[in-house]
């Protein structure tokens, strides 16, 4: 017998294996279906097939070849229907695929694209995300019950979880203050537990950004915004933030330096305001039920003594239990905490890992390379 190219005989040799395994199989499956002299013949025949593989003589690879051949027909007289097929292998192999998958997308890690601006300049829209789902817990899909809780979630981390005002929108935010700790924004500073976030303005930074508006008002769709970078901080993490172009030249003329020709005016905030926020205060409607509702309302704090100044702390909102409060890092256009409320450590999908892939309008560059594997901090 001629001496069978490499490539011929890789392909029999992994033929051959699972035509051993296919034979085995059905012999323990099987077994009370078949005779004992069938099933002698096709254990010896598979056992010698197999002492044939473990040969590298040429005598070796022909009697592979016979035995191939003996027991492949066996199967065929005896176990064909316990043989798989090429299409059934593939098929199989598929499903649990994709049933990994869908465990996984369940349980562990999901995708998610930002649609929005309200995270600039961390995330910014056209960019796909990972989020660890298993990082606070498994909860069980399409629900807010948890089969177990890992930890809770931490201040400055970026989350992805349900909006409370409509069950079907997923929002990505970054929690700023947890249950029991009281915030306040006034003239764009936030206060948490009564300190004051430390900011820094990143005066040489250039700060700009692209939006969706109406066609009206571009004929692409699209719109380059101009703002003012500032870097947030804490005794324990830092990330940076985006505020309106003119912010800077409005502290200075609060603070009493005044440079262009802004009006003065005082730009204080009554955060949250005489009243909680809550979904009814926001176009999205009320989406909560009635107890749902009374355990994120929290409670408005009014201070003994204000602060003389005009950006000074007066009122702080007590971040109920069970809730965290989130902002965007685009604090000039985000829809968060500060006008719906705060967010159930229920509706937490989970916290955000790093972008996997980002695309802009073709207007600002198309593809964005230098954001694909960045971690989200």
């Amino acid at each position: 017998m001629s001496e069978l190219p490499r490539k011929n005989e890789r392909r029999i040799c992994k033929e051959a294996r699972c035509l051993i395994r296919d034979a085995r199989k059905g012999l323990h499956t099987y077994a009370h279906k078949l005779s004992d002299p069938t099933k002698e013949r096709i254990a010896t025949h598979a056992n010698e097939l197999e002492k044939a593989l473990s040969g590298e003589d040429r005598e070796s690879r022909g009697r592979m070849r016979d035995e191939l051949a003996l027991l492949d027909d066996l199967v065929d007289q005896n176990l064909a229907f316990a043989r798989k097929s090429t299409g059934r292998e593939y098929g199989e192999s598929i499903g649990i695929a994709i049933l990994i998958a869908l465990l996984l997308r369940a349980f562990v890690i999901e995708a998610f694209k930002i649609p929005s601006t309200s995270m600039i300049p961390t995330m910014e829209i056209g960019d796909h995300i990972f989020v660890n789902k298993f990082i606070y817990g498994v909860r069980l899909p399409y629900t807010t019950k948890r089969m177990f809780e890992y930890r809770e979630p931490k201040r400055g981390e970026v989350i992805v979880f349900i909006y409370p005002c409509d069950p079907d929108k997923d929002f990505i935010k970054r929690v700023v203050a947890l249950e029991g700790d009281t915030v306040e924004v006034r003239c764009d500073r936030l206060f948490v537990n009564g300190t004051e976030r430390e900011q820094e303005f990143l005066e040489d930074a250039e700060c700009s950004y692209w939006d969706t508006v109406p066609l009206v008002q571009s004929p692409t769709g699209w719109d380059e915004k101009y703002c003012s970078l500032y870097e947030e901080r804490t005794a324990d993490f830092s990330y940076e933030t985006v505020y309106d172009e003119a912010r800077p030249r409005e502290d200075d003329i609060r603070a009493g330096n005044p440079k262009g020709h802004y009006a003065q005016h005082s730009g204080a905030q009554d955060f949250p305001g005489h009243s909680i926020p809550t979904c009814r205060n926001s176009k999205d409607g009320e989406a909560r039920d009635l107890d749902e509702r009374i355990a994120s309302t929290g409670k408005i704090v009014v201070l003994e003594e204000e602060s003389t100044d005009v950006c000074g702390q007066r009122r702080n909102f007590v971040v109920p239990k069970d809730h965290v409060f989130v902002m965007g890092d685009n604090r000039a256009n985000s829809s968060d905490s500060r006008f719906w409320g705060p967010v159930p450590v229920k509706n937490i999908k989970g916290k955000a890992l790093f972008i996997w892939w980002s695309k802009q309008p073709s207007e600002a560059g198309g593809l964005r390379l230098d954001r694909m594997g960045q971690m989200v901090h």
